[in-house]
């Protein structure tokens, strides 16, 4: 079995900073594209940002140049940095990423339980 673990959501006030941090654990082959998601109450859930296993990124518009997505392939683990929060950034943050249990398996998407992320003064 595989889990996606998040962690580092919480409250904090307009312009302030949060980091997420997910760890990915169980019978691991191979992780290729890990990724963040959200999705706020009346939305459904979007793209925030990728990191493929070499470490190219892709930002969705609204975060670029105030989100910064990691990982450490060592330890399994993607980050997402957010600087100069919004109250519109409110939202549960979920992790993906895509992965093989074995060498011979096809790649599966796996999501994280989601961390709640909440911008207010």
């Amino acid at each position: 079995q595989v889990q996606l673990v998040e962690s580092g959501g919480g409250l904090v006030q307009p312009g302030g900073s949060l980091r997420l941090s997910c760890a990915a654990s169980g019978s691991i082959f191979s992780i290729n594209t890990m990724g963040w998601y959200r999705q706020a109450p009346v939305n459904q859930r979007e793209l925030v940002a990728t990191i493929t296993s070499s470490g190219s990124t892709n930002y969705v518009g609204f975060v670029k140049g105030r989100f910064t997505i990691s990982r450490d392939n060592a330890k399994n683990t993607v980050y997402l940095q957010m600087n100069s929060l919004k109250p519109e950034d409110t939202a549960v943050y979920y992790c993906n990423a895509y992965i093989r249990t074995v060498r011979t398996a096809p790649w599966r998407a796996y999501w994280g339980q989601g961390t709640q992320v909440t911008v207010s003064s």
